[in-house]
């Protein structure tokens, strides 16, 4: 004779969709309690979030006055890297940081905040030499490059920073490669 079945239990929530939902817990805590802790300066001397965000602002600021240059150099480009220019501006603000009136009439050492000045002179910034290549196609893969470069600056610096700036790096990096996927297409 065959035993009979087992008795059907009632399903509840599976294993696999309580650990998620434990490590989501764990991760969205685990953030919340990051950014409270690493903005806290050390008695006048800037925290290593601050010294992050500064460093951040002051690249991107370089960054605008790349595509000033280009722009400048280059006014046909302008239909295409007017929107690049304006969401870069918009990574110095979130940044914290300030850019000049538009157009390429400013410079970094003009506008530097306090925030800005904290970096140091050791930041490598895309804007070492603000000059623009001799065509289109040239100026394009120059900003694509600067634009790369300073991602993959900013997806490094993520190991070092947590909260709301390890976020607001990671997004604004992922920006920064989609401006360059761009700017490459449309050298091509």
């Amino acid at each position: 004779m065959p035993f009979p079945p087992p008795p059907r239990i009632p399903s509840g929530p599976r294993r696999r969709t309580l650990l998620a939902s434990a490590a989501g817990a764990v991760l969205l805590a685990g953030c919340s309690d990051a950014a409270e802790d690493s903005g806290g300066g050390t008695g006048g001397s800037p925290s290593l979030t601050e010294r992050t965000r500064a460093r951040a602002a002051l690249d991107s600021r370089g960054l605008v006055q790349r595509y000033d240059a280009v722009l400048a150099a280059r006014p046909a480009l302008a239909g295409r890297l007017a929107p690049l220019r304006a969401e870069v501006v918009r990574h110095v603000e979130a940044f914290g940081g300030r850019v000049p009136g538009p157009g390429p009439t400013g410079s970094v050492g003009s506008s530097a905040s306090s925030a800005g000045s904290s970096a140091g002179p050791s930041v490598a910034s895309p804007s070492a030499s603000p000059s623009a290549p001799g065509d289109d196609k040239s100026a394009l893969v120059s900003l694509a490059a600067a634009e790369k470069e300073l991602a993959d600056r900013r997806t490094a610096a993520l190991v070092d920073v947590d909260g709301e700036l390890a976020r607001l790096l990671a997004s604004v990096a992922a920006a920064g490669a989609v401006h360059a996927y761009l700017l490459t297409e449309a050298a091509k």
